[in-house]
Parts: structure tokens; C-alpha cells; sequence
């Protein structure tokens, strides 16, 4: 099974990409192979929502300029054959990430936020007539429903969103190839 990676990205008050966190997972475990944490300058400088959140002592990051950073994560990824990116609202970081177009990019949320894929979901959840959840679905929420831990607290720092995001991947419980529906 082919290795993938989970991306996230935080924004600055101008919407640019501040910083950036991508996991490369095995693809029939789910588990963490590997972890990059680039944190965006002069762009963080800017601040934005989670700024106080960019740095943390067991995930230090590497301060640089976007070409760079997205060059190495690139060769970085490509030196483990990684060809999918998933991310929980895929679309916001596909457009902030333009240069990473020729990859396949999947929407975590299609499936998280589904009743009709996400059994924990309760069936007197206010859904949508597609199935989703009307509020209620972010990564925390879902982190919660799936663990069934009320006292998780998300962090807002970019690489571990992205190890969260693929522990949803991981308590949803399928396959890749069952992400599909939501390719982008």
C-alpha cells in the first residue's frame, strides 16, 4: 500500500499561509512514518488567529521563506512516493497551496462530517439532507465524537492538526481507496 500525507496549513490576518504541517502516513495502517513543520516568514510576522499557537517545544519548526519550504516538503514527499493529500476542508488548503496542484487532494470532512460514513454521529444529530452534520464539525468536534473524549482540546499549530487529522483517518476506520468520495 502506497504511503500518503495529511496536510494542514494556518493563515495569517492577510489569508496567506503562515505555516504548514504535513504527516506521511502508511496507507493500510494509518500510522505515522514521518513529520515537517515549516513555519512561513515573513508571513507569520503578519499574526493571525493562531499565532500564539505556531510553536511548540516537541514540534520545533523550520523558519523560512514559501519557496523554500514548499521545495522541501516536495523532494520530501516525493522521496517517500507520496502522490495523495488529505486535509480536513481540503479545499481551503488546496487553494492556499497552488503549487501542490498535480497531487491528489481528498477532503477528510466528506466522510467525517457524514452521518452515512461517520457511525459515531449520533442519529439525532441535526443533519443535512446529504447526511452532514448542520454544525458541529470540525476537527475537534469529530476528534471527540470518534474518541469519545470530551476533554480533548485542539491546538491550532499546523502539524499537529494535521497528526489529528489523520487519527480521524484512522478512528473512521477506511481504507484509502474508500476516500474516493472525496477526492477534490
Amino acid at each position: 500500500m502506497e504511503n500518503f500525507a495529511v496536510i494542514d496549513t494556518e493563515t495569517n490576518w492577510n489569508d496567506e499561509v503562515m505555516s504548514i504541517g504535513i504527516v506521511i502516513a502508511d496507507g493500510s495502517t494509518k500510522e505515522k512514518i514521518a513529520s515537517k513543520y515549516y513555519i512561513i516568514t515573513p508571513e507569520y510576522r503578519v499574526g493571525g488567529m493562531f499565532s500564539h499557537e505556531l510553536r511548540s517545544s516537541e514540534n520545533e519548526a523550520r523558519i523560512t521563506d514559501r519557496k523554500q519550504a514548499l521545495g522541501e516538503l516536495k523532494q520530501w514527499m516525493d522521496s517517500y512516493q507520496v502522490r495523495k493529500l488529505f486535509a480536513y476542508n481540503a479545499t481551503f488548503d488546496k487553494k492556499h497551496l497552488p503549487e501542490y496542484a498535480s497531487y491528489q487532494w481528498y477532503d477528510i470532512m466528506r466522510l467525517a462530517a457524514y452521518q452515512q460514513y461517520n457511525k459515531a454521529i449520533p442519529a439525532s444529530a441535526d443533519c443535512c439532507k446529504t447526511g452532514r452534520l448542520k454544525r458541529g464539525y470540525g476537527v475537534e468536534d469529530i476528534l471527540k465524537m470518534l474518541s469519545r473524549n470530551n476533554r480533548y482540546r485542539e491546538t491550532h499549530n499546523a502539524v499537529t492538526d494535521a497528526e489529528d487529522e489523520l487519527k480521524i483517518m484512522k478512528l473512521l476506520g477506511y481504507g484509502i481507496s474508500e476516500y474516493a468520495a472525496a477526492l477534490i
